[in-house]
């Protein structure tokens, strides 16, 4: 600045010529010509520094296309850049929206990104999920765990990722949750399979793991499918959906367990009917989801056995009667009907194991 300001108030002198005054200043005609004609247009302060950016940019995105993509990300603080480009368009078709990656821009520069650590992934194991390729195919469940409390029970389509129920549970015993599940199935029609994890009262310690719970949906033609112990990504798709449910619901949670269950129902219909999912092409699980041809008996049928083996029902105690002998099998299989056939090696009867147990109720699957 002081040497731009020299320059020009020894030309206003006149003692030099220009091609004498730009070999003193060492610059060339052409910038001593132009820092004159900034002088004369602004005065001195027209030779401070100014900024070599634009003052328009012809590819800037409109402010109301921005101010409307703002505040759809202000009412879901949790949904990404595709999921709002695809819920504007969908309400407004006819404006030109920007990229996603534009609307990420746009939602850094507001200081709308909260940047999540990144951390070391086991590789996706993909086995379990090869069978849930159409609706009710596979069902998943789970209870999310909120500090002390375990709240609520959630039921997902895994295919559709249609979220079937969210509802809290005073205890994570059969009969309650059996009695969510009995609506649900009312409501739906029955799954192929429902996939959980190895807690009550999905599991338990008796023979094969089984529950009552278990045992009951195994009645109902439903293969109860447990993931290995400490593998929570074998049921990915479900604890996906409880991160996005506790970012939406419980941070913070509500003043009191009616006022949650508001949030819960909410956040069911929000993300049924209107968020769009990734997995799906950005299309609503609703969009997705039909209901099962299979309808829930009004009867729980016994199971069929074949003629060949030896059916039983177990008694009060967990045990069958075998050769006029009480033999303990299970409390969980209390009152239902299971069968067996004697187990031989060559012509002898085996001793150690007088029986093997057959059937749907006997076995997982």
């Amino acid at each position: 600045m002081d040497k731009r300001t020299r320059f020009v108030l020894e030309h206003e002198r006149g003692l030099y010529t220009m091609t004498a005054l730009c070999e003193m200043y060492d610059i060339a005609r052409e910038t001593g010509y132009y820092w004159l004609r900034r002088y004369q247009q602004g005065g001195l302060e027209a030779l401070r520094s100014q900024g070599r950016a634009p003052e328009r940019h012809p590819n800037q995105t409109p402010e109301e296309i921005e101010e409307a993509v703002l505040k759809l990300r202000r009412i879901h603080m949790t949904w990404g850049p595709r999921k709002l480009k695809r819920v504007l368009e969908r309400e407004i078709p006819q404006r030109p929206w920007p990229a996603a990656s534009t609307i990420g821009a746009m939602l850094a520069r507001e200081g709308l990104v909260i940047r999540r650590k990144k951390r070391r992934r086991a590789p996706p194991y993909t086995r379990p999920f090869a069978s849930a390729d159409a609706p009710n195919r596979v069902w998943c469940a789970d209870f999310t765990q909120n500090g002390e409390r375990i709240d609520p029970l959630t039921i997902t389509d895994a295919c559709s990722r249609y979220l079937l129920r969210c509802q809290q549970v005073e205890k994570t015993d059969s009969e309650q949750v059996r009695a969510i599940f009995e609506a649900v199935f009312r409501e739906c029609g029955l799954p192929t399979a429902i996939r959980t994890d190895n807690g009550p009262p999905f599991a338990s310690r008796a023979i094969a793991g089984l529950s009552r719970l278990s045992v009951w949906w195994m009645k109902l033609g439903i293969v109860p499918e447990r993931i290995a112990a400490g593998h929570p990504e074998q049921n990915g798709r479900h604890e996906r959906l409880h991160r996005t449910l506790k970012q939406e619901t419980v941070s913070p949670p509500a003043a009191d367990r009616r006022a949650q269950q508001r949030a819960f129902d909410r956040f069911r219909r929000e993300y049924n009917e209107q968020r769009p999912h990734e997995a799906l092409g950005q299309e609503t699980p609703s969009s997705v989801y039909t209901r099962s041809l299979r309808a829930y008996p009004a009867r729980v049928p016994d199971p069929e056995y074949g003629c060949a083996l030896q059916v039983r029902r177990i008694q009060l105690r967990g045990t069958l009667s075998w050769k006029h002998q009480h033999v303990f099998l299970s409390e969980t299989l209390i009152g239902e009907l299971v069968a067996y056939c004697p187990l031989t090696i060559g012509s002898t009867p085996s001793t150690s194991r007088p029986f093997r147990l057959r059937g749907s109720t006997a076995t997982n699957g």
